[in-house]
Order: C-alpha cells, then sequence, then structure tokens
C-alpha cells in the first residue's frame, strides 16, 4: 500500500512545478493508471480553474475523479450494479473532500482571493501561492485518493 501522504507531497510538488491542479493530482498516479505523464497530463488540462478556468469543480476533484475511473471504474454499459458502485464510490470521495473544505466547487473554495477574470492563467509567483489554498487542496485530494484505493486494495 502506497502512503496517503507521500502521494499528497508528489502530487503538490507537480503543482508547484506549474502543473496545473487537474494534471498534478492525476499525474501523481501514473503507476496506478499505467499512463505516461505527457499523456495524463494532456488528459487532465482542460479541467484545471475549475474547468477550463471557469470556477465550477475544483480541478484537484476532477484529478481525484479521472484517477479513481482509470483505477477502478467500469467499462461494461450494460453493468448497472458496477456503475451504481462506481458512482458511491466517487460521491464517497466528494463527501470526504467536500467534509475538509466545504465545497467541491473551485468558486467557493477560492472565495475571499483576489482572481482575475478571464481565460489567461495567472502567472505562478510566490504572491500567487500564498494567497490560494490550491497546493493543499491538491495534496488532499491525492491523499484521500490513495486512502480510498488502499481501503480498495486497488
Amino acid at each position: 500500500m502506497t502512503d496517503p501522504l507521500q502521494r499528497a507531497e508528489s502530487a503538490k510538488a507537480l503543482f508547484l512545478e506549474g502543473y496545473n491542479c487537474a494534471q498534478a493530482v492525476f499525474c501523481a498516479f501514473e503507476d496506478v493508471t499505467g499512463l505516461p505523464r505527457q499523456t495524463a497530463a494532456r488528459i487532465a488540462s482542460g479541467f484545471g480553474g475549475g474547468i477550463g478556468r471557469m470556477r465550477e469543480v475544483c480541478g484537484a476533484v476532477s484529478g481525484a475523479v479521472m484517477t479513481l475511473d482509470m483505477a477502478l471504474g467500469y467499462d461494461d454499459p450494460q453493468a448497472a450494479a458496477a456503475k451504481a458502485a462506481h458512482y458511491r464510490l466517487i460521491q464517497e470521495f466528494a463527501r470526504r473532500f467536500r467534509e475538509e473544505n466545504g465545497s467541491i466547487l473551485c468558486r467557493e473554495l477560492l472565495a475571499g482571493v483576489q482572481t482575475t477574470p478571464g481565460s489567461d492563467p495567472q502567472a505562478r509567483t510566490p504572491a500567487y501561492y500564498r494567497k490560494r489554498p490550491c497546493p493543499e487542496l491538491v495534496a488532499l485530494s491525492a491523499q484521500i485518493t490513495q486512502q480510498m484505493l488502499n481501503e480498495q486494495n486497488a
């Protein structure tokens, strides 16, 4: 079993390298998904900033969902029980994340943080990191994901 805190640190380090929140979480699980980092980063690229910087579902949550999908998801469209079980798993992840942070929505998680509207990402400066909870949200998302994978023995 992988240590959830190590996974959290890995995701946080990827975010601090410049990967968006979804990429940082998804790429931290390369060994689980079997995807090369470049492929994982491309798949997750549009989910940053709450999906294309629209401040919807937090990218750290999206990265976790993609990871859980790759590790434990279903692929048979007729497998109703597997689908229901997987949705329960995703809902449990969201419950745990929400319990710690109050929301899974980017705009609510960034409430009170001055952001620049528009589609252009802001420069990653020391001031950027000081005013945002994103590195910690990425770490927590990866930690919860790894805990859940450990629980499922995945």
